[in-house]
């Protein structure tokens, strides 16, 4: 296929928010602003120009420009159309994709011969649970979780924790699954211990590039955590406030299986702005995976969507790919409850080597197609995050009431 029938067909594709009948525009046409021939014209996001560029689905997310960024400025001058963006998530490695979709649907609608793009990224506080305040240092948080265990959420955690990370995120790891901690074996930091400066709190370990907590960096890895509940939801919560996050934009909870106390501490005491639930293709997962995102919706946690893990498997002698566990399953589960279905990682073997050996795929082969699908679903939970409500709270001041003297 030729350069020019790759364009025709790139912007096919594209999908503004206009009416179907009024897609199809005449050969000949008056460009959006009619003087934008004659002198200088500098429109503000309400003008025709911003609306249509918010208008804009980024193919890479599947999502508007309006739902996931802000257009600073745009102007048009002569035959040139500059804007400035601000991108809610972090996907640098995308930009280049990005730029191109955008410049290609600004001179097709305003008929100039150039577009310059400047993307930025800027990634903001969203909401949380009511009375609940932020942790300190901490932007969102975003908890992976599962209603089964065995469906290799603590692998999805890792790489999309590394992924993130990749694209320009500031991003930390909590490992909540205080009964079978894995996160310290799968970033290679086994026999770490966090320091502490004030002997009251922890700084995190690192890895990678991510801020790491776990309770087995506390303890003997061969020690088993016989506590109870209380215990248990006490601990989470220490690791959680009591550590030193410095500056993230996202720290991604690691959760334990299941929908009992560990998940109750979560939504009572830790103030998550949204939740991904990780399943696999089959039924019997499936099953489990829709009563954990019912719980998260109960306690008013965003669902951020569903991630399919598993949902083929590769041959790693000859590259089949094989729906071994069956298909479907993430697809009508995030049609049923009406959320996005995030991706669908496949299942190989070198997943499974590259985490035991304490560098998981993102890093081990950061330009393979294994790593690709979790960089692809990393920006799509970017952005689900970015399209949620923005905390506002912090944009006041505490307001102090002085009585009369």
């Amino acid at each position: 296929m030729s350069d020019r029938q790759n364009r025709a067909s790139f912007l096919a594709n594209l999908r503004y928010n206009v009416p179907p009948k009024c897609r199809r525009r005449p050969a000949f046409r008056t460009p959006i602003l009619p003087n934008a021939g004659v002198r200088s014209v500098t429109v503000s996001t309400d003008s025709e120009v911003g609306k249509f560029l918010n208008s804009i689905e980024l193919l890479l997310v599947g999502q508007k420009l309006s739902e996931i960024g802000r257009v600073r400025d745009a102007t048009v001058s002569g035959g040139l159309a500059k804007a400035t963006i601000e991108l809610g998530f972090p996907c640098e490695s995308a930009h280049e994709l990005i730029r191109a979709q955008i410049s290609d649907a600004l001179r097709a609608e305003t008929g100039v011969a150039t577009a310059e793009i400047e993307l930025k990224t800027r990634i903001i506080r969203h909401a949380v649970q009511r009375n609940l305040a932020p942790i300190a240092g901490v932007k969102n948080v975003i908890a992976v979780a599962s209603g089964k265990g065995g469906v290799g959420k603590s692998t999805v955690s890792a790489n999309i924790a590394l992924a993130l990370s990749a694209e320009g995120g500031s991003v930390g790891i909590l490992d909540a699954d205080i009964y079978g901690p894995s996160q310290p074996h799968m970033m290679g930091i086994v026999g770490q211990q966090p320091e502490s400066e004030d002997g009251k709190t922890m700084l995190p370990l690192r890895a990678h590039g991510l801020q790491v907590m776990s309770i087995g960096a506390l303890v003997d890895p061969d020690q088993p955590m016989v506590w109870r509940g209380p215990m248990v939801t006490s601990a989470l919560s220490q690791l959680t406030h009591q550590t030193q996050w410095q500056e993230l934009d996202y720290l991604i909870v690691d959760m334990p299986p299941g929908t009992g106390d560990i998940q109750l501490t979560l939504a009572q005491q830790v103030p998550v702005s949204g939740t991904v639930i990780v399943t696999t293709p089959q039924n019997i997962a499936t099953l489990d995976a829709r009563k954990g995102l019912a719980m998260f919706r109960k306690v008013s946690i965003p669902v951020l969507g569903v991630v399919e893990n598993m949902s083929t498997h590769v041959c790693s002698k000859c590259g089949h790919e094989e729906a071994i566990f069956g298909q479907g399953g993430a697809v009508t589960m995030s049609r049923d409850f009406d959320v996005r279905l995030l991706g669908q990682l496949p299942l190989d073997a070198r997943i499974r080597e590259q985490t035991d050996s304490g560098m998981p795929t993102v890093i081990a082969e950061p330009d393979s197609a294994l790593a690709r699908a979790y960089l692809e679903t990393a920006w799509r939970i970017g952005a689900a995050q970015a399209a949620e409500r923005a905390d506002h709270s912090s944009k006041f001041g505490a307001i102090v009431v002085e009585g009369a003297s």
